[in-house]
């Protein structure tokens, strides 16, 4: 989707919380190129994780990265403070992968939740315009006892003792911090849109990219959305007076079963070892759609994927291109 320039955001400064990630980068490019002067929170400004950002077009004019911590509320209120919006992709992390499955309360669901908390409070104090919330599709869909027949829509929400017994502390922590971000703005008075996008992929603008090894699959559905796509919902959603409430984000056609993504991979890109071994549901992207956003097929997407690892060289180059499938 092509980006629109007609919306007058001349003299407009916005925010973007955790600007650094995959998902923010994109939104901060994108913001730039439309004209908006942009504050970025990150841990650290002098990180040359961070540069990335300062090389994007309209940087060095209307680029100004913060030093913020989703724990640390004047920090928030200061970033924010002078801004007509608030972007809220940031999320409290940990690198202690115990943690995940035994302390979840301390390690990532508080954090998640105050840090919410601050920056819907930050927000609302700066008199900022309206705050568009990054949640996930994982706050929507996990509930086992939903029938098959029934379409998945912005109505819906995860069952948190399902994401309880089954350990699925991501979903759980998601679908928490969103309801504490709805509560909040409602009680502040703020105006609160939130985008649910399914699994991001495509292409990177950072440098570096987290990686691991995986054998095999899970044998199951999955839905996939180009983060190109998800920073253009979210100013989409920013500049349309009408949003308000959640979009979920993604293609219908994006909804394959991860045996297709390995069949696909595998024949845009024969020279890596790809797995090969090997509850879906119908959900409705007809909100975000009716807004104007076209998607990018997810095909395209997987495929961008990989030749964005491959440039930033997380991924080796053969040295004869094997890759002559057609994506179309």
């Amino acid at each position: 989707m092509p980006i629109d320039s007609s919306t007058q955001v001349s003299g407009q400064t916005v925010c973007v919380t955790g600007a650094a990630g995959f998902i923010a980068s994109w939104i901060v490019k994108f913001l730039l190129e439309k004209g908006y002067s942009v504050k970025g929170t990150v841990r650290n400004p002098d990180d040359p994780k961070n540069a990335h950002l300062r090389e994007l077009e309209g940087a060095k004019e209307r680029l100004a990265l913060c030093k913020a911590d989703l724990l640390d509320y004047e920090s928030l209120k200061e970033a924010f403070n002078g801004c007509d919006g608030v972007f809220h992709t940031a999320s409290p992390v940990t690198d202690d992968p115990v943690s995940l499955f035994n302390n979840i309360f301390e390690k990532m669901l508080e954090p998640a939740v105050i840090g919410t908390k601050n920056v819907i409070v930050a927000a609302a104090e700066a008199k900022v315009r309206r705050v568009v919330f990054t949640s996930s599709i994982g706050t929507v869909y996990m509930d086992p006892n939903r029938s098959p027949d029934i379409v998945v829509d912005e109505h819906c929400w995860s069952d948190l003792e399902y994401c309880k017994n089954t350990k699925n502390w991501y979903c759980y922590a998601k679908t928490v911090a969103e309801k504490a971000a709805w509560e909040e703005a409602k009680a502040r008075g703020l105006d609160l849109v939130v985008v649910n996008p399914m699994l991001v992929i495509g292409t990177l603008l950072q440098p570096t990219y987290l990686t691991g090894s995986v054998k095999t699959y899970a044998n199951s559905v999955q839905g996939y959305v180009d983060v190109r796509d998800v920073a253009l919902a979210h100013i989409l959603v920013y500049e349309t007076p009408s949003a308000s409430g959640r979009y979920i984000c993604a293609d219908s056609d994006s909804i394959i079963h991860r045996g297709e993504v390995v069949e696909t991979l595998t024949k845009f890109f024969p020279e890596y070892p790809i797995p090969t071994k090997a509850k879906p549901y119908k959900y409705s992207n007809h909100k975000i759609k009716d807004l104007g956003l076209k998607f990018t097929p997810v095909r395209q997407c997987l495929y961008d994927s990989v030749k964005s690892l491959q440039e930033k060289g997380h991924l080796p180059i053969p040295t004869q291109n094997q890759s002559n499938f057609n994506i179309n």
